[in-house]
């Protein structure tokens, strides 16, 4: 009899842990995408400033530099022409100099229409997308904050 409730006190004991530990890891979870949302914003930020400082040759090699100073981890910043051509990618060079309006993502969504619409519109914004993640190779939900500075559209965006 005392060896079954010491069992059903370990039982019970592991089931709360395991509902503790598990929200704690939920709240994590939350708090680095809140994280990433936020720092996607600095990094567009900090890079409007750079340009701002520095003119757009400058920005532009930085921005497209794969170890530069706006790469930071899963996040990067790249940019748009106001016609939606990609002036600036540090993963993607392959695509600068392309006009990418009548590309969708794999849902069919023209997200790149979006961005210049708004941002000629608006200035800056956010809009969710699905996008090939290099870091995994499969299809995801991606989120990218964008701002117009001058005749460019600085971006950068995160998986969620």
């Amino acid at each position: 009899m005392m060896k079954a409730r010491r069992r059903m006190l370990i039982v019970l004991l592991a089931v709360f842990l395991a509902v503790i530990f598990g929200q704690a890891c939920e709240k994590d979870t939350t708090k680095v995408k809140g994280g990433e949302r936020a720092q996607a914003k600095l990094l567009v930020k900090k890079a409007v400033a750079f340009l701002e400082k520095n003119g757009k040759g400058k920005a532009l090699a930085e921005f497209n530099k794969p170890d530069g100073q706006f790469v930071k981890d899963s996040l990067y910043v790249f940019a748009y022409d106001l016609n939606g051509t990609v002036i600036a990618h540090p993963k993607k060079p392959e695509e600068i100099g392309k006009n990418m309006l009548k590309e969708p993502d794999s849902q069919g969504k023209f997200f790149r229409r979006t961005i210049v619409n708004k941002a000629k519109a608006k200035g800056e914004g956010w809009v969710k997308y699905t996008f090939l993640n290099p870091a995994t190779q499969k299809e995801e939900p991606k989120t990218t904050y964008f701002k117009k500075a001058g005749d460019m559209i600085v971006c950068c965006g995160f998986y969620n």
